[in-house]
């Protein structure tokens, strides 16, 4: 009993710590990378690549060394991984000219990398020692494994995320890391003093070898979960609900599967799943942004969440119902992490290549599909073929068609995520649009006309419209972090100088080919590239009259855009008495007492002005904040703010700390 107490919290406090740090050091390098979508991503697939590693260290450790070399091994890597404590994250290389993607795993793998490796091994290893020891079955410690993970991600960002700067979660998560090592060592020191550890290693494989079928099946059942699991997050928070903490239920419900499936056979039962997995199949399959406009939006996500909790129990249950002899254990855990590896090697970094949009979940559902006519109803395996080059041929014709009923003229994707440009209307309303999932990133009318009319969240009676009305005057100076469809530069006029900081290189190719506003601008016009609070950082003071921010109504929220020292690099570029301009429309965050609070810290005499839609123009609902440090430069526009709401404890962000859970709507 004291021996799987022993195993039991050494590998729940193991996948605890693994499961906390991804969250801690995706945190702490978002800011040098502009905060996008892609850190989160990139940083996923790092992890995912560093616990395959660690299982097959795993694998070849205890099939090639006996029981008293593992040990020695095992904890002298264990010493050597903690001269990388404290935890830190280093920006200093790679240089910021490496691709992001590249950036992000090269950082990952010199500030974490190894102590990550020698925990990922920790759920292998302690089941292979565990079952050599005769005590029971060990499949049942993979349940406790995902159970750690599951009650990690649930604690970060409603527990620790909201009390801790990223510092003191960093260096909490050292000390654990060191006692964990400790319990490691205990644990391995436990297992080859049993009589079975000390076994020569030949005759520990007692079983015969395992068929490549096999192994090949068990590679495919984790790498569509996998797959799936992220597909499903990415479809979530692009064409449902822009909720940054959305991705949360669908990791949940990954590793719920895992831990029901793998604690006892009876979750799983192949018959219910002959009537259950073709519904799912219909669900997914339906376009969820459509969904979304038939029923709630609560009610869409709950419904794609529980599809995904089928599907996931009907892959994790035919792994669990193929479990191998344990003496096969650690080969077995290999082939799961080569799979959970190739999904999310897939969703992270093949797909933003090779295709334009976001294809990942649908063709992790045909997979799914695959999978269940095969295993589940036992369809032969050439028309298991034909179906899938159907599928395939089938997949192409919808997304031509997609393209034609949405009037899409073009879509383009990268490592910051997938844009699409569309015409709408006909005539005077003639109108194109740039968008980034749902997310209306600036609209353009297509008639001369009408041109320059700036609307969307930019219309004349919005925040942006009154203070580029209120700062009129010959050669004004403005800063615009944010381009989208580059509307702002609507209101430019001869002699001004507009500077806009845009991140993503997409984005600064279709405002200028596809859109009009900066061609069109009577004023000089600047685009710099890159991440704008980083580039006004390295910049001289520009003197700007002008200073606007327009970053925060995506579902990605660049944070570090919005803390202590983003407003310092801010101020060091207005001229005394100039304006900062913060555009904080977010339909599922409330900025607001987030910006007046850095605005009252830093000495700014803030207002709150909330735009009214108007639909034949065009015009959004939009809510802007304005601040300036001469309280009389903003008095021609007292009459249009709206009172602040009551003032609330929110700590205010820096780089070392910000919380989104506090600011949910």
């Amino acid at each position: 009993m004291l021996f799987t107490l022993i195993y039991g919290i050494a590998i729940l406090s193991s996948s605890l710590l693994l499961f906390l740090v991804q969250p801690v050091m995706a945190k702490a390098i978002l800011p040098w990378l502009g905060g996008s979508a892609g850190v989160w991503t990139t940083a996923m697939v790092f992890f995912q690549v560093a616990l395959l590693l660690g299982y097959l260290y795993a694998h070849l450790l205890t099939r090639y060394l006996s029981g008293w070399r593992q040990f020695w091994v095992h904890v002298s890597l264990l010493a050597l991984s903690l001269r990388c404590l404290p935890l830190r994250a280093d920006a200093s290389y790679p240089g910021p000219d490496t691709a992001p993607a590249l950036r992000v795993l090269a950082v990952l793998a010199l500030s974490v990398g190894f102590p990550y490796f020698m925990l990922s091994s920790t759920g292998p290893l302690l089941q292979r020692w565990y079952a050599r020891g005769g005590t029971g079955i060990p499949y049942r410690l993979f349940a406790v494994s995902n159970i750690g993970s599951l009650a990690a991600l649930v604690l970060y960002p409603f527990l620790i995320e909201p009390r801790a700067t990223v510092r003191q979660q960093m260096d909490a998560w050292s000390m654990g890391y060191a006692a964990v090592t400790l319990m490691l060592a205990l644990a391995a020191l436990r297992a080859v003093r049993g009589r079975a550890a000390a076994a020569p290693v030949e005759e520990l494989v007692t079983t015969d070898p395992i068929p490549l079928s096999d192994r090949l099946r068990w590679i495919a059942l984790a790498a569509c979960p996998s797959a799936l699991w992220l597909g499903v997050a990415a479809e979530l928070s692009q064409n449902v609900a822009p909720i940054p903490l959305l991705w949360i239920l669908p990791l949940s419900v990954y590793l719920l599967s895992f831990i029901l499936t793998f604690d006892s056979e009876g979750w799983y039962r192949p018959r219910a799943y002959r009537f259950l997995l073709p519904l799912c199949w219909a669900v997914l399959a339906f376009d969820a942004s459509r969904l979304g406009n038939v029923i709630p939006i609560t009610a869409t996500v709950g419904l794609i969440t529980a599809v995904l909790f089928v599907s996931c129990m009907f892959c994790h249950g035919e792994l669990a119902a193929r479990k191998p002899d344990p003496s096969h254990l650690t080969g077995y855990y290999l082939m799961l992490s080569a799979g959970g590896a190739l999904g999310g090697l897939f969703v992270g970094l093949a797909a933003p290549l090779l295709f334009d949009r976001y294809l990942e979940l649908p063709i992790a559902i045909a997979g799914c599909i695959l999978l269940g006519l095969w295993l589940v109803y036992r369809l032969p395996r050439r028309r298991l073929i034909r179906l899938a080059v159907l599928s395939v041929a089938a997949m192409v014709v919808a997304m031509q068609a997609g393209n034609r009923a949405a009037h899409d003229r073009l879509r383009v994707r990268n490592f910051y995520g997938a844009l699409r440009v569309s015409d709408a209307c006909e005539g005077e309303s003639a109108l194109r649009t740039i968008y980034n999932g749902p997310i209306n990133h600036g609209s353009q009318y297509l008639a001369a006309g009408r041109a320059r009319v700036a609307s969307t969240y930019y219309g004349a009676e919005s925040g942006a419209g009154l203070v580029f009305r209120l700062a009129h005057g010959q050669g004004r100076r403005v800063g615009i972090v944010g381009l989208g469809a580059g509307t702002l530069a609507a209101y430019g006029e001869r002699g001004d100088t507009f500077r806009f900081y845009e991140l993503n290189p997409a984005v600064t190719t279709l405002a200028r080919t596809e859109f009009h506003y900066l061609g069109d601008c009577p004023c000089e016009t600047t685009v710099v590239p890159g991440d704008g609070r980083l580039a006004l950082e390295r910049e001289a003071p520009n003197n700007f009259d002008l200073l606007t921010v327009d970053a925060f109504n995506g579902d990605s929220i660049p944070v570090h855009l919005l803390t202590r020292q983003a407003f310092d690099a801010y101020l060091k570029h207005l001229r005394p008495g100039g304006i900062l301009a913060l555009h904080v429309t977010n339909r599922y965050l409330d900025l607001t007492p987030v910006a007046n609070a850095l605005t009252a810290e830093r000495g700014l005499h803030p207002l709150l002005i909330q735009g009214s839609p108007d639909a034949a123009a065009n015009v959004y609902p939009s809510t802007w904040i304005v601040a300036s440090s001469d309280a009389r430069t903003l008095e021609p526009l007292a009459s249009k703010a709206s009172p602040f709401p009551p003032a609330s404890r929110l700590r205010p962000w820096t780089d070392d700390y910000s919380s989104l859970f506090q600011v949910l709507r």
